[in-house]
């Protein structure tokens, strides 16, 4: 049995919605895909609308073919609902300025 235990690593799958945000921790094994956290965590049945189109590593893009390695946090991402740059010109052409750092 302590043979199994070194052949595996935990992780976690997480979602998040404005409204609602869920953490899976799983025990995976060791070599895992980010694909293969993704299908075992069942997030996918919770989450019907999930697209597995952008997915990272603590914020860091990657593969769903990526390995895993022991307390990574795999991120699904939602698709932006506003382009961001879109979004600053049309603040720019309101005059608007957006505040940064100590500047006042």
């Amino acid at each position: 049995m302590k043979y199994m235990e070194n052949n595996t690593i935990d992780i976690e799958v997480a979602y998040a919605k404005p409204e609602e945000q869920m953490i899976i921790s799983l025990k995976v094994a060791s070599g895992c895909t980010a694909e293969e956290a993704i299908e075992k965590s069942d997030i996918l049945s919770k989450f019907p609308e999930i697209e597995l189109k952008k997915i990272g590593i603590f914020s860091k893009p990657c593969s769903l073919k990526t390995q895993l390695r022991e307390s990574d946090r795999v991120e699904i991402y939602r698709p932006l609902i506003a382009d961001p740059k879109e979004l600053r010109k049309q603040r720019a052409a309101q005059g608007k300025v957006m505040k940064k750092g100590g500047n006042k």
